[in-house]
């Protein structure tokens, strides 16, 4: 089956992943938020992979995720599984993820010492070679240069680069020079969403989406749109989520949506270590930020 990029314009959710009393994955909570995210209008999701604790899931752990994720969110959503670490664990991540209904994969950030672009490349076509499916990169760091990008935006495989290396005008003179191969999408969320979408990306990752879903979505289609003080006044009902992950070094990213999520009537468990836990008053102060964003969020259900 040809796949159509075009489907890559939008939110990308990475969901949560939800562990019960054992510290197991809880497919039954996990399912069960695939399927909410989906019937809000979420139709990309990234399980397993940032927030979603990849570095600290086992390669079965991860393809029980994604099979969850799937059957949750339906056939018509795309899922991407992450991919990382040793190119076996890669490779076997990978054909097992799609096996379990996962239509590509994504590369994460790599996690090793002693980096080149060279090292990266021969990384990447072993792996993509493997697979043979489509494929996204994301890009956290200098490496992989953006040079090394437009070299892979050549393979048809490569659908898509999730950016979330804040340096606009390498972005933007980066998207120029790939004249339209690939879809780059800002993979730093909403704070940076409305800046890398002027830049030139077509769609965003999306954190705040496990707990507002909605109210992603109609800041990315009001700023598809063009309207953008609409976009940006989205935004601002969302950033206290955000500002409030960013703190410490984004080190509560994981465990402030975990708490949030409460609120929805699922509970995904604790994060693993070594992310950290809330102390009372984070939990008390995520409470309070949360009232107006989720009374905005309920207004819009059956809007879109």
């Amino acid at each position: 089956m040809t796949f159509d990029p075009a489907r890559l314009r939008t939110v990308h959710l990475v969901p949560l992943t939800a562990f019960d009393q054992s510290n197991r994955i809880d497919v039954e909570v996990q399912t069960e938020h695939a399927r909410r995210s989906a019937a809000a209008g979420i139709s990309v999701f990234l399980p397993a992979a940032g927030t979603s604790e990849f570095h600290s899931l086992s390669a079965d752990e991860i393809v029980e995720v994604v099979r969850a994720t799937r059957a949750g969110a339906g056939d018509d959503a795309l899922v991407f599984a992450p991919v990382g670490l040793q190119v076996g664990h890669a490779t076997d991540v990978g054909k097992r993820s799609l096996e379990a209904g996962a239509d590509g994969v994504m590369f994460m950030p790599f996690a090793h010492p002693y980096l080149s672009d060279q090292g990266a490349f021969e990384y990447y076509r072993a792996v993509i070679g493997a697979l043979r499916c489509p494929v996204l990169i994301y890009k956290k760091s200098p490496l992989p240069s953006n040079e090394l990008l437009l070299k892979l935006s050549h393979d048809p495989r490569v659908v898509g680069f999730k950016y979330a290396w804040n340096q606009m005008h390498e972005f933007r003179s980066t998207v120029l020079a790939d004249r339209g191969r690939s879809e780059w999408l800002c993979g730093s969320a909403e704070r940076f969403a409305p800046y890398y979408l002027l830049a030139g990306a077509t769609g965003y990752t999306t954190g705040a989406g496990n707990v507002a879903p909605r109210l992603t979505l109609a800041m990315h289609a009001a700023f598809a749109a063009g309207d953008w003080a609409e976009g940006l006044r989205l935004q601002e009902r969302i950033l206290p989520i955000e500002d409030f992950r960013a703190r410490d070094g984004d080190s509560f990213n994981i465990s402030m949506l975990k708490h949030a999520a409460l609120k929805t009537g699922l509970d995904f468990g604790p994060p693993r270590p070594p992310q950290r836990s809330l102390t009372t008053e984070d939990r008390t102060e995520i409470d309070a930020l949360l009232e107006p964003i989720l009374e905005a969020e309920a207004r819009l259900v059956g809007v879109h």
